[in-house]
């Protein structure tokens, strides 16, 4: 990863940490800390993706996070559909980006574009 951690001020903590929790969960990312309201998830104990409620939430932005294979994409989906989000591109081959480019996406609970993707051939 090239980026050590990353930000994100959501308008409902609560509603946020439970679409993240269960969203993020088939891809092995979890709840790895809360600090002063703000919740830090990621894997191996290290919080990469933070979150916080804050007055103003940012416009919706576009977050990916690595799946390890397709299958992950898949169930991140129907994970996150489960969980409140809203369709923005179910799993599938984005050759736009490269042949083996799979990726699923759902909006979350701010409106941010939340993706799953993995980059190996099936």
């Amino acid at each position: 990863m090239i980026i050590d951690h990353i930000g994100l001020a959501v308008s409902d903590y609560a509603r946020s940490k439970q679409f993240f929790s269960n969203a993020l969960a088939p891809l092995r990312i979890e709840l790895v800390m809360e600090v002063q309201g703000w919740g830090g998830f990621g894997r191996d104990g290290k919080p990469e993706f933070w979150f916080g409620e804050h007055a103003r939430s940012q416009s919706p932005m576009h977050i990916a996070f690595l799946a390890e294979d397709r299958e992950q994409v898949r169930q991140f989906y129907k994970a996150a559909i489960a969980a409140g989000g809203q369709d923005n591109g179910g799993p599938g081959i984005r050759e736009i980006y490269h042949p083996d480019y799979y990726g699923a996406f759902v909006l979350g609970p701010d409106g941010h574009n939340i993706e799953a993707v993995c980059h190996s051939p099936e």
